[in-house]
């Protein structure tokens, strides 16, 4: 079997080292951008909507609720702190894909990829206009994203507009190891995930949402009535936000599986070393292989970078445990510095792992239950950036009964296929984990199980 440009040019174990001692294990963002905090329920209420998860799905619902009818009266439960999860810890690409690119999605619902792109861009808009209308500290740039081709394989994958050989490819970010690349301008902003999330909760609050966090809810029961450790509320509608944690629904319990993503993020970086690498347009990048890294610069000129790895431990649960995983961390390093061997010596401040909420389509997919008064907007498969702010518009249409374009779309009628219960789920995904890993070493061929799920609608090349 092969090797990458990984293994072909690995970076000294004693660099690795440089760059990993002293750093925190916590998310750089969430670290840089604490938002204050809120009160725990307690006692019996009542609201109009009451929606569960405090993260990105659970914050644009509540927000687009209010814009949509200021008298509506909505709490939202947290159960540790706003932003805490998946919403605090990704790498903070707001795309305009729905679907997880267009080639997930033409493959599955190819008579509307056109208007899913279209609601896509869209929505990418509305989220510009809503950090402008509300004057949202959240580092906003419409940087556009760079994919770039690293293997010599890859380059077949680079086709329409944008693409740009080497030489034009490091003329915007100079790395040794591209071989080619493909600049998408529009599609695609950067943000501080950290304060997109405390700026989210700033607006619902000014609002008038009430927020309550460290409240885990223990039940939804008929009513609905949402419970939690100390209280309840008995509410008209609920929408459930609940990411990668355990559903309450039993009909959603085995729709997603947690699968953790790992990310390193550097001190900053000095005029010099910015000088040597270029990257003037601060385009987010990501490479083209099977199991790909993602990286970019942050406003004060960190470099975050994460991937590669996607762990799923057996069992499907979540544990802090997990976010403290050597092998992950001085893989990142490694390759970050076959990268841009120019930041030989640079130093790690954070590292952190997230889980992400995968689903079999590998994106988003919605319901409703108890009569239509309940609603669910779940596995984002980490493009929850942006997708979040769709899905809770999706959650609001199917709570109000109505028909929208949204809607009527395939993608929000159709369910995805459950993930097996284990231990055949942890067989199935470490399978395809290594046979993903495998293609890339073997000029991107797929093995007869990938190209098995690809035959069923299960394949996903990223």
């Amino acid at each position: 079997m092969g090797t990458t440009v990984f293994e072909r040019h690995p970076a000294a174990a004693s660099s690795i080292a440089t760059m990993l001692e002293g750093s925190r294990l916590d998310p750089f963002w969430t670290d840089d951008a604490p938002g204050p905090e809120r009160p725990r329920l307690s006692g019996s209420h009542r609201a109009d909507l009451v929606i569960v998860g405090g993260g990105y799905s659970g914050l644009w619902t509540a927000v687009l609720a209010k814009e949509r009818d200021p008298h509506l009266d909505v709490v939202l439960l947290e159960g540790r702190r706003v932003g805490w999860a998946a919403s605090g810890r990704n790498g903070g690409f707001c795309e305009a894909s729905l679907t997880h690119g267009r080639e997930n999605g033409e493959s599955r619902w190819p008579d509307e990829i056109d208007e899913l792109d279209r609601l896509g861009m869209e929505n990418l808009d509305q989220i510009e206009a809503t950090v402008g209308r509300y004057s949202m500290d959240v580092d906003w740039q419409r940087a556009g994203a760079l994919a770039v081709a690293v293997e010599p394989h890859q380059l077949e994958w680079l086709e329409g507009d944008g693409v740009l050989d080497a030489e034009a490819t490091r003329a915007l970010v100079n790395s040794p190891t591209y071989l080619g690349g493909q600049l998408s301008p529009d599609d695609t902003a950067l943000v501080h995930p950290g304060k997109l999330a405390r700026e989210l909760a700033r607006v619902a609050e000014q609002l008038g949402v009430r927020i309550f966090e460290r409240s885990p809810v223990t039940a939804l029961e008929d009513g609905p009535v949402v419970r939690t450790r100390d209280g309840h509320v008995r509410a008209g509608k609920v929408a459930l936000a609940t990411n990668v944690f355990t559903s309450l629904l039993k009909r959603n319990r085995l729709m997603t599986v947690p699968v953790y993503d790992y990310a390193l993020m550097t001190e900053p970086l000095t005029p010099a070393q910015l000088a040597e690498i270029g990257w003037e347009g601060r385009q987010g990048v990501a490479d083209m292989a099977n199991q790909f890294h993602y990286y970019r610069l942050t406003a004060d000129d960190r470099l975050l970078f994460g991937g590669y790895d996607a762990i799923y431990h057996a069992g499907g649960r979540v544990k802090a445990s997990y976010q403290d995983r050597r092998e992950s961390y001085e893989k990142l390093a490694s390759h970050l510095l076959t990268t841009f061997p120019q930041l030989d010596g640079i130093r790690a401040t954070h590292r952190w792992a997230g889980a992400i909420d995968t689903s079999t389509r590998f994106c988003a997919f919605w319901g409703t239950a108890r009569g239509g008064d309940v609603a669910y907007s779940l596995g984002f498969t980490g493009l929850g950036v942006g997708a979040t702010r769709f899905g809770a518009n999706v959650m609001l249409d199917l709570l109000a009964g109505e028909q929208t374009e949204r809607t009527r779309l395939r993608m929000v009628q159709e369910r995805p296929l459950p993930f097996p219960p284990e231990p055949v789920a942890s067989l199935g995904i470490n399978a395809t984990r290594w046979s993903l890993d495998r293609a890339d070493h073997r000029e991107g061929r797929r093995n007869l199980l990938l190209r098995g799920l690809d035959a069923v609608g299960l394949g996903f090349d990223s």
